[in-house]
C-alpha cells in the first residue's frame, strides 16, 4: 500500500503541464508587438536582436531600448463533465521585460546585447477547487541574456548571430489525494536551471520596397534541479516522496520567415510565418534523487505555427500608427490538457502608436487582445481524483497585453 501511494503522488506531481504555446512570450518590443510580431523582415529598433539579429547592421549609431509588457490572462473551467459548475482562474499580472543595446561599429559590423523573458507566465486557482489535484499555482520564468553580432555584406544582404545564457525557474503548488486515508498532501515543487541557446538570421533587401527575413532560434535543454516540499498529516508524512528532484525539459526551436513591403515612404506592411518545434516536449519526467525513483508523464506535443500580419503608417515626422493580426495554433492534444495552462488556438488583435519626443528619444505603446478558442475536452486521459482519468469540460480563456518601450539614439 505504501509503495502504491508513493507512486500515485509522484505521477500526479509530474503530470503538470509546464510549458505550451501560452508560455512562449513573443512580445519583446512595443513597436513589433503593435504589428502583431510581424517583424522578422524589419530592422526598426533594438528588438531586432530578438526577431532577426541580421537587422542590427541596419541600425545607426548606438541605440538603447527598455520596456515591458503587462500581461493579464483570465480563464474559466466548466465541469468536470457532465457537471457544468464554472470556476474562474484567479486574476494575475505578469511583467516580462526587454532591454537592448545596439552599436554600429562601422559600415559593416554591428553588435548588441539584450535581456528578455522568452518563456514564462503561470496560473493560480482556488486551493479547494475541483482541479486542486492538477494545479493550484504554476509559475514559470526564464531570463535570456543575449549577445549578438551582425555583418552587412552589401546594402542588400546582412547576416546575424546571437548566443544566449538562459536561466529558468519553475514553481508548482498542488494537492495530492491520499485516498485510502481520506486525506490530502500539499506538494510544493521549485527548481532552477541554466543552459545556452543561439539564433541565426538573414536579412535580404532586393529593393527599397521589399525586404525578406529569415530567423532560426535553437531549442534549449534545461535540466531543472530543486526540491519537493510536502505537507501531510504527521502520521502519513513518511508515505510521501520529498527532497531533491531533477527534471529535464527541452524548449522548442523556432524558425520564422518574414516579408515586408514598403509601397510608399509612409506605409509598411509585413507578414511572418513562425514554425515552433514543440514536438521536443514529448514527456515530463521527474527523478527523486534520494529514492532514485523516476516517473514519466506523456505530453506528446505537436509542432505548431503562428501566422502574423502587421502594418505601420507614418502620419507625421513624430507620430506613427500601427496595427496587426495573428493566429496561433496551439500544440497540445486534448487528451493531456490541464488547468495549469488552459491552452487553445488563439487570435490576437493588435494596435499601437509611436511618438518621437525628440530626435533622439521615442516612446512606443501597444495593446493586444488575445482571444482563445473555446475548448471542450471529451477524451481526457488526465487523472484528477487519484484513481480515475477524465478531466473533461470546457475552457474559456483570454488575455489583455499592454506594451511600453522607451528608446534613445546616440548618434
Amino acid at each position: 500500500m505504501n509503495k502504491k501511494i508513493r507512486l500515485l503522488i509522484i505521477s500526479l506531481v509530474v503530470s503538470t503541464q509546464l510549458f505550451a504555446s501560452g508560455f512562449q512570450i513573443n512580445e519583446h518590443g512595443a513597436r513589433g508587438m503593435a504589428m502583431a510580431g510581424a517583424y522578422t523582415a524589419l530592422a526598426l529598433d533594438g528588438s531586432a536582436l530578438y526577431f532577426n539579429p541580421a537587422g542590427l547592421s541596419q541600425l545607426k549609431g548606438t541605440q538603447i531600448m527598455l520596456g515591458t509588457t503587462l500581461i493579464s490572462p483570465s480563464a474559466t473551467f466548466r465541469g468536470v463533465a457532465p457537471a457544468i459548475d464554472e470556476t474562474a482562474m484567479e486574476s494575475a499580472l505578469f511583467t516580462p521585460i526587454n532591454f537592448y543595446v545596439t552599436h554600429e561599429l562601422n559600415e559593416k559590423f554591428a553588435f548588441g546585447f539584450g535581456v528578455n523573458n522568452q518563456y514564462g507566465l503561470g496560473s493560480t486557482w482556488d486551493k479547494n477547487w475541483v482541479g486542486k489535484y492538477l494545479a493550484i499555482e504554476t509559475e514559470v520564468q526564464t531570463f535570456y541574456f543575449t549577445g549578438a553580432a551582425s555583418y552587412k555584406f552589401s546594402e542588400q544582404l546582412s547576416v546575424g548571430v546571437t548566443a544566449s545564457y538562459v536561466y529558468g525557474h519553475v514553481a508548482i503548488l498542488k494537492k495530492s489525494p491520499m485516498t485510502p486515508f481520506n486525506a490530502d498532501a500539499t506538494i510544493d515543487l521549485s527548481g532552477t536551471a541554466g543552459s545556452f541557446a543561439y539564433s541565426v538570421g538573414l536579412l535580404f533587401k532586393p529593393s527599397d520596397m521589399l525586404s525578406i527575413g529569415l530567423d532560426f532560434r535553437s531549442n534549449t535543454k534545461l535540466d531543472f534541479e530543486g526540491t519537493a516540499d510536502v505537507t501531510a498529516p504527521d502520521a502519513l508524512a513518511h508515505l510521501v516522496p520529498s527532497g531533491d528532484i531533477k527534471a529535464p525539459l527541452t524548449l522548442p526551436f523556432n524558425a520564422t520567415i518574414g516579408v515586408a513591403l514598403m509601397p510608399s515612404k509612409a506605409l509598411t506592411v509585413s507578414a511572418d510565418f513562425q514554425y515552433v518545434g514543440w514536438s521536443s516536449y514529448d514527456k515530463m519526467e521527474v527523478t527523486f534523487v534520494k529514492s532514485g525513483v523516476v516517473s514519466s508523464s506523456p505530453r506528446n506535443y505537436d509542432n505548431s505555427w503562428i501566422a502574423r500580419l502587421g502594418a505601420e503608417y507614418n502620419i507625421s515626422d513624430k507620430f506613427d500608427l500601427r496595427g496587426g493580426l495573428l493566429y496561433d495554433k496551439n500544440p497540445g492534444k486534448d487528451e493531456f490538457v490541464e488547468p495549469s495552462l488552459p491552452d487553445a488556438d488563439r487570435l490576437g488583435l493588435n494596435i499601437g502608436v509611436g511618438y518621437k519626443i525628440t530626435s533622439n528619444i521615442s516612446v512606443d505603446l501597444a495593446y493586444m487582445f488575445l482571444r482563445f478558442t473555446e475548448r471542450t475536452i471529451t477524451n481526457s486521459e488526465v487523472d484528477y481524483t487519484g484513481g480515475a482519468a477524465g478531466f473533461n469540460g470546457t475552457y474559456n480563456s483570454s488575455a489583455h497585453l499592454l506594451g511600453l518601450n522607451f528608446s534613445y539614439l546616440i548618434n
